[in-house]
Order: C-alpha cells, then structure tokens, then sequence
C-alpha cells in the first residue's frame, strides 16, 4: 500500500500551462471558487508530481497571516505553546526552519551556515547569521493539519478536529545565553528537546533539562542527524537513561542510519514513512520493509507492554484486546503531561526526514494551555502565604510579559496570556507596578516580522508595543495577583570599560540602559574605590556580543579590561549566635536579641541565590514587623560575605528565639543585631570561597587528541570522558572559569583550527 500525503493544503493552486513551472498564490483555496471537486484537484496534485517532477510544491505555497483574526476558528484545546531545546549546534534552528517550510510559513529554505548569505529565518540577528549562532529566543506561529491518513478516522476517534495552531519559541545552545532558555520556558506549556544522535546527552543538554524540570514542562525528544555517521540510538538512548534518568517511550525506529538513512518506521502505526521531494515535502505511507518488519513488530509489543505497566485505564483494554489506535494516543499522552514517560522521536532536520511526524506528535501528545496549571499569589504577599489557583472559568485577564525587545516601534513586551482576552485599547493593571496603562497596538510576531491585530486569547502569544516596563511582570485587568518569576541565573563573569570617550557618553548610556533593560543577566555598575563601569554577564561571549552591538548599533569603540570571575562565598558547617545589640547614649536607645543557627543547604541549580530564612520563634517577645527586619537584615548582609565581599550562597539563617524593649527597639536595632549575629555565627561556620566551574566538551580530529588534552590540563581542568567515534575525539572536562579566559584562541592554534568547543 502507497499514498502520498499533503501537507497544510490551505491554499488554491494557479496553473499557468503544462510546460511552465508550477506555483502557488496566497489566495485562500475555497471550494466554491472551482468547479472540480477536492478529490479531482489532489488528483491534479499528484498528475503534475508524476508527469513533470516538480517536487517543491508545499514548500512554495506562501503562508499569508494577513487579515481579521477569525473568532470562530480559535479554539484552545488546540493550541500548543513549545520550546525548542538543546545543546548548541545540535540542530534547534535547522528544525525550526524545516517546520516553517512544511507548514508554509516560508516558501524557501535557508541554511543556519548557507552559502546564499540569508541565513535561517529564525536567526534574525546580523550577529547570529555571521556567527552561525542562535543568540536571542525568536517566537514565531504555525498552522498544522495532521494528516487525515494517520489520524485513524472512524466512529471511535476522537480527534475530531486536526487543525493546529503551534506557537514556537527557538532558543540559544550556547550557556552564555540562558536567560532566553529562561524566559522562553516560563511561558510555554511543553517542549522539544533536541539531542544529537553522534554526540548524545551534552553538557547543556542537562543544564535545559533541569530548567524545563524547573518549571514542570511536559516534553518529547528527538533524536536529530540520525543522517550522520556515527550516528547511534542505542547510545543516546543508554545517555538519556544514565545521565538524565528518564523513562522513555520510543515510538519510532530508522529505516536506515547514517548516510543511509531513508525513512522512519513508526510503532504505532507500523507503517514506513519516507520523504520524497527536494526538500523532502512530499511525505509517503508504505507498508514496513519485510527486512525490518519481525524488529518493528518486536519494539511494538515492547511498546504496548511498557504503556500497560504504567496506565492502568489503557491496561485493562489492552488485556482484553479491546483498544485502538485512539487509545494508545491518549495514554501516551496522558503519561506525557504526567512525567511519567517522555516520547522519543528520531529523524534528521538538515536531511529533511521525520519533522513532519514530530509536528504531528506535538499535536498528539504535549499539553494545551488548559492542560498547563498555573499558580498565582496576591500581590505583596510572602513566599510563605498560600498561592491560589483560579478556576477554569475565571473571565478576567492575566498575562505575563517575558521578554521586552527595543524596535523601530518602540518598546515591544512579548506576553504570554493565561486568562481572559487582550485587546487593542484595554486598561490593563501592571502589578508589580501598581500602574494603570492603555495598550496601545498588539502584534503576532513571526521572528523580525509583526502583524497587528486587534486582539489575543488564553494561550496566544503576542507582542505589546508602548509598554514602558521590564521583563518579569504581570498584567490583569485589575486583580492584585502575581504569577511566578522566571529564574534569572547570577552573572560571573565581569569586565571594566576603559578611556571611554566622553563624546560617546550619551550614546554609551542609551546602549547600557537598553541592553540592561532587555537582558536579565546583563548587569552593570560603578566601582565605588576606581569609578569604573563594570559589565557583568554570564560568560565571555555573552559581554562581547553586547561590545560588538555597542560598536554595530550605536558606533562606540569600547576598550574594556581583562575578565573578571564573579566568585561566592558559603559555609561547610552549622554554628550558632546569639547576640545581643544594645546602645545607650541618652535618650532613646538601641536593644536587639537574636539567638539561632546558620547552616549550609544543598546547592540546588533550580533556587536563585539559593539563601533561606527560616522563622522558628514562638511567642510575643518579638513583634512581627521586627521579625521582616530580621530577614531583610540577613538577605541584606549576604549580597557581601566576610571572605572577599563577594554574595553568600547556599545558607540557612534559623530564629529560635529573641528578646525585644518596649522603648528601645526597632527595625533598625535589629537589623543591626542580626548583622552582628551573623558576623559571629559565619566566622565558626568554617566559610569558603566558591568558584565558578565550566563544564567543557571539546571535539577535535582523532589525531589532535593529546594536543587537545594538553590545553585543558595546562588549564587546571580535570578531565570526565574521552570518547572516541570515527576518528573524532570527544573530550568533555570541568575547567575553572577564570583559566577558560582565551581559551579558544589557544585551542585553535595547537589544532590547527580543527576543532569545535
């Protein structure tokens, strides 16, 4: 059995004559414009495909989101909001591009390294196409109809309606970039983890597990460049499992690997699917070689079984043989949403093999925004106080804004909206801010593009322009609730600008202002002892892209000063205070008492500045708002440890109990008291000095292995793995941040340039 399948036929075809080249025009197709038939045209489809090869037809097909937002084709249930993740170069960008083509968003394909200088649509950034890096999150929309053919159409399903709307957020590789990794995940209700099939599990690729652990986000995996040599699943599947302890679902297995890749076999369906085409747009269904069927039919029982063991509802149908392909969906799915198992697909994005059935999954599988439970507190409330979760039908608005981007427009605040709807003109509250505004213009972005329109739903994603706030708050049409805040990591690494011209002082304080306002994790301040401006970020190249920015966008030449490591200080044991501040001069005195403990907490890379303070005193001898000045104190003394003057990490500061005066105390004496606590307790809490670590993977040719071993050694690195895989070498090695400074200048010249870090 053979048929060929049609992506997102959305649009009516235009014939010029039999010996021209076929094209498509942005004119919807409506059957009411054509006298034949939908089954006569796709005949035509497949007419054309067969006399005259001309393979790139749904690649040319122009997506058009021109026009009135069609209220009546909105609907939640079929939205889905994703992330996609992985460790740099692993092929995130190549991916996105391939689903824009197959989608119809774009009508050509461009390379993230191409020869024709355009660059991948999603990297929009002069800097990210020279490079051939992703440095910001770029968010885009799709629409996908699953095919009809795999869908199981029949009295049973219950997918009954396969029109998609995808919002899809692509985001950087590289750790200097997190914050988009960051902010990008707060927003989104599932994700895609990429993972190379030659290289496997990589030191970023934990780092973007734990954040979607972070904030509980359902996820499939895909396997990408399975068209490599080297490539191995059995591998990537043992790493998965080893270094990231997860419980995998594996739905599809290769016809082919390497160079000889030629399809994807899928598990449920057991049918082979090849992908045809220059691009490999045109999708076929056949029947599973007979060299592979005795294999797939072997994974597919395995398959059923390990969904049995773990969903009792999908076990009892398949004991008693009573199930179909539905049901084997909807379990997958609910496993999926509960973090019970985790979907892995495979495929090649470059080779154009398997993206359209992992966008099908996605459909399949990952939540909608009503599926996502989001939880929200009352302004000005502590940590501590109940959160509240608001029901399904709760009309009013909220929306967080996640990211804020300077443009020729303006100010541009990407939103996430959780509930109600927001439209052109509306009040909205800024609760952070306490601030009435009116919104102004509201845009769906397609990377640099936008496209006003006039208003946006629960689970859509837009762009606000005339916004003046920053990243990381919520807007609602009056209710005083916060949603949770995004992790923003710490920077370590800094560096001091020099002789800076004071003609470009203007201009270099409009640039700091905006990249500060936009970046998190860019930070700057003065030096109190030399008046210095220090840049602060995550890394070395995280500081110098903003530098080249500096010198793109505003013309400033910036001389800056050797890299700083930004370092921390903690403690190794517990100790115990109990201090008394007490001052007297005349009048109005001074008298604090604070007694108990602090103690080291387990470093947790989910926590920021991961310090507690734990209140366990009872009774009436300290009254509350002293207890807030107490904690403040604390927060207060440990942005500057007593080592180095660098921030304390990974403490727990514990009240037991105290003492106050009816005359004599207030906030400031105790805020003074647990200074003096804390200047007591530290010194007996054996402190040390933290160092940043890198965690580094070198790739070089075979025969530049010990050359590559030598650089990282002489750099005080202790080396974790060696891996060879075809004459490659795989070096992966925790380094100090501060002997990384210049690193790669060293590399290249003891490799000959034959190397990737």
């Amino acid at each position: 059995m053979k048929c060929i399948i049609y992506r997102n036929f959305l649009y009516k075809p235009k014939f010029i004559s039999s010996n021209t080249k076929f094209y498509t025009t942005n004119t919807k197709f409506s059957l009411t414009n054509t006298k034949f038939p939908l089954i006569n045209i796709k005949l035509s489809f497949v007419n054309i495909i067969n006399n005259f090869k001309f393979l790139n037809l749904i690649g040319s097909v122009r997506f058009s989101s021109v026009g009135k937002k069609d209220s009546n084709l909105y609907n939640i249930e079929n939205i889905r909001n994703i992330g996609i993740s992985a460790h740099i170069d692993s092929g995130k960008t190549t991916l996105t591009e391939r689903i824009l083509f197959y989608a119809g968003k774009i009508d050509t394909i461009h390379e993230v390294r191409g020869t024709d200088g355009v660059g991948a649509k999603m990297d929009s950034m002069d800097l990210e196409r020279e490079k051939g890096i992703t440095i910001q999150s770029a968010v885009t929309n799709i629409n996908w109809n699953i095919n009809s053919s795999s869908l199981g159409i029949g009295p049973n399903n219950t997918l009954t309606n396969p029109n998609y709307s995808i919002n899809i957020i692509d985001t950087p590789g590289h750790v200097d970039f997190t914050i988009e990794v960051e902010r990008s995940l707060r927003v989104l209700d599932s994700a895609v983890l990429l993972v190379c099939s030659v290289s496997g599990v990589q030191s970023q690729t934990v780092t973007v597990f734990r954040q979607m652990d972070r904030y509980k986000i359902p996820r499939i995996i895909f396997l990408n460049k399975l068209d490599r040599e080297g490539a191995s699943i059995d591998r990537c599947i043992h790493m998965l499992q080893s270094k990231l302890g997860v419980n995998l679902l594996q739905l599809q297995i290769p016809i082919g690997i390497g160079p000889k890749l030629e399809g994807i076999i899928d598990l449920l369906e057991m049918k082979a699917y090849y992908f045809r085409g220059q691009f490999g747009e045109l999708m076929t269904c056949e029947d599973i070689p007979e060299n592979m069927s005795e294999l797939a039919e072997k994974l597919n029982f395995q398959l059923l079984e390990k969904i049995a063991d773990h969903d009792n509802d999908f076990a009892q149908k398949y004991l008693e043989s009573n199930f179909n392909l539905d049901d084997i969906r909807n379990s997958i799915r609910k496993l999926t949403l509960e973090h019970v198992m985790y979907p892995l697909l495979m495929g090649s994005a470059k080779g154009n093999k398997g993206v359209q059935l992992l966008l099908d999954s996605i459909c399949y599988y990952l939540p909608s925004p009503k599926n996502s439970i989001q939880v929200y507190k009352y302004q000005n409330s502590s940590e501590s106080d109940d959160k509240l979760i608001l029901k399904e039908d709760y009309k009013g608005l909220i929306g967080y804004i996640f990211k804020i981007v300077d443009t020729y427009l303006g100010q541009l605040s990407y939103t996430r909206i959780y509930k109600g709807i927001l439209k052109r003109g509306l009040s909205v509250l800024i609760v952070e801010e306490d601030k009435r505004v009116i919104l102004k213009k509201l845009f769906k972005v397609h990377s640099d593009e936008v496209l006003e329109v006039s208003e946006a739903r629960e689970g859509e994603i837009v762009a606000i322009s005339g916004l003046k706030c920053p990243s990381g708050v919520t807007i609602t049409d009056g209710k005083q609730v916060t949603m949770k805040p995004m992790h923003v990591p710490e920077p370590v690494v800094s560096m001091a600008l020099k002789n800076i011209n004071k003609s470009d002082s203007v201009k270099l304080s409009k640039a700091l202002n905006r990249f500060q306002k936009e970046d998190p994790t860019f930070r700057i301040n003065i030096d109190q002892e030399s008046k210095e401006t220090i840049l602060s970020g995550m890394g070395e190249l995280h500081l110098n892209i903003y530098l080249e920015r500096m010198k793109r966008e505003y013309g400033i030449n910036i001389e800056v000063g050797e890299p700083i490591v930004n370092y921390r200080e903690t403690i190794t044991t517990k100790a115990e205070f109990n201090y008394t501040h007490k001052r007297q001069s005349g009048g109005v005195g001074q008298y604090a008492k604070v007694i108990g403990y602090i103690e080291p907490i387990k470093d947790n890379p989910n926590e920021h500045l991961n310090i507690q303070f734990i209140n366990q005193f009872i009774g009436n001898d300290i009254k509350s708002n002293y207890i807030i000045s107490i904690e403040n104190g604390f927060k207060e003394i440990c942005k500057k440890g007593l080592l180095c003057g660098r921030p304390v990490v990974n403490m727990r500061f514990v009240l037991t109990d105290g003492a106050s005066h009816d005359v004599d105390s207030s906030d400031l004496a105790f805020k003074l008291a647990t200074y003096g606590a804390f200047e007591m307790a530290y010194r007996q809490a054996e402190p040390i000095i933290l160092e940043p670590i890198m965690s580094v993977e070198v790739t070089a040719p075979q025969e530049f292995q010990s050359q590559t071993l030598s650089t990282l050694t002489k750099r005080k690195g202790i080396i974790t793995n060696t891996n060879i895989i075809n004459e490659i070498v795989i070096i992966n090695a925790n380094v100090p941040l501060k002997s990384m400074f210049g690193y790669i200048t060293d590399l290249r010249s003891a490799t000959k340039v034959y190397i990737y870090i």
